[in-house]
């Protein structure tokens, strides 16, 4: 039988709802050389729905798996017919304040670097530079026969090109890009196959039940050794990928400071938990170090 990742966790215990005293959070920052690990809630500002938070797109969708993508030329006819259609918004986000807010805050020499379990690479639009995509990013795709790269932009035009006339109407957008359909709006979706190869074309993101490359796990671990702290913004921790290093840094002595309106699975390795809202928290801290926010 397949193992289905792990897509939620159950809270035990008591944990502290939350605070919403910016003093210790301001206070790390104000000593320069703090990481921060960021996650889907940060990008909600920006049109793009969480996993988990309030009416999180898990309520909903369960998201492709990379064992049923591989297995399945259904799935990833699935897969790309909703990916595509996603596509057209997801590329359209644009930074909020919150990663403006951090932007400002590497250009003032507060920050080591970010890891961003994101896939939308708005930490970089918005003009943050030392950016480890934990996650990979939806706007290069990967062969799995030859291992090419393309740039999505090509992908989606040889689409579009593939499948004219393809204008379903989605009920949601969901934080991988995917775009809830039914199966009858894809069912006679044309997906393209690699144009080096012919192979099978997957966006070079990690998929639920996908492990993380393991270069990349050491480069983040490496950032966590060298952080005089982590910063977590708008991640529920619910994924190991993402959790090691909160633990890492926990147990290291390094101070854990988590802003996230909700509880996450890594509250109890926290210093604190702000619970507030990410781009107004992260604006109130930027005003506080007299750090200018760049619209």
């Amino acid at each position: 039988m397949r193992m289905r990742p792990t897509l939620s966790w159950t809270l035990t215990g008591e944990l502290s709802p939350g605070t919403t005293d910016m003093g210790p959070v301001t206070d790390v920052l104000s000593s320069g050389g703090v990481l921060v690990l960021s996650g889907a809630g940060l990008s909600t500002e920006s049109g793009i729905p969480d996993y988990r938070g309030e009416g999180g797109s898990l309520s909903r969708h369960t998201p492709m798996t990379y064992q049923d993508f591989t297995a399945s030329a259904q799935a990833r006819r699935r897969y790309w017919a909703r990916s595509h259609l996603g596509w057209r918004t997801f590329g359209r986000a644009r930074p909020n304040t919150g990663h403006r807010a951090v932007a400002a805050f590497a250009r003032h020499g507060l920050l080591s670097g970010v890891i961003t379990q994101n896939v939308d690479g708005l930490h970089q639009a918005a003009g943050s530079e030392d950016v480890v995509e934990l996650h990979g990013s939806l706007d290069r795709v990967v062969c799995l026969s030859c291992g090419a790269f393309s740039p999505r932009h090509a992908l989606a035009t040889r689409l579009e090109e593939a499948n004219p006339g393809f204008e379903p109407v989605a009920a949601a957008i969901n934080p991988d890009g995917d775009a809830d359909l039914t199966d009858e709006q894809v069912r006679d979706f044309r997906v393209v196959s690699c144009a080096v190869c012919d192979g099978i074309l997957k966006p070079d993101v990690v998929f639920f039940g996908e492990s993380v490359p393991p270069q990349r796990v050491e480069r983040c671990r490496t950032m966590v050794r060298e952080a005089s702290a982590l910063l977590v913004l708008g991640s529920s921790l619910t994924v190991m990928s993402g959790l090691r290093f909160v633990r890492q840094a926990a147990e290291a002595g390094r101070p854990v400071l988590i802003i996230n309106r909700d509880p996450t699975r890594g509250d109890q390795h926290a210093v604190t938990r702000v619970a507030l809202p990410l781009g107004a928290a992260l604006t109130a801290i930027a005003d506080r170090l007299g750090v200018a926010v760049r619209g």
